[in-house]
């Protein structure tokens, strides 16, 4: 019984699989980003942080992946 919720969230995660790859995809970048080219002090809101520059990737990726999906037409209807 305890597997259950493990099961569903490897369903959940295999059904948006392209989505998944894109926040980490992003989250790499953003990180990558921050550590190459972010600015040092903290004037800049998104780069001058590690965590703010991999999550603001997430969501970049996120919806540049998304716009890769495939939609169902009969869903459209």
């Amino acid at each position: 019984m305890k597997r259950k919720p493990v099961r569903r969230l490897l369903e959940m995660i295999a059904a948006h699989k392209l989505l998944v790859a894109g926040v980490i995809t992003g989250a790499i970048g953003g990180y990558l980003y921050y550590y190459f080219i972010g600015c040092s002090s903290a004037t800049c809101a998104i780069t001058s942080r590690p965590v703010n520059s991999a999550l603001y990737g997430a969501l970049l990726g996120a919806l540049f992946f998304n716009a890769f999906k495939k939609e169902n037409k009969e869903t459209l209807e």
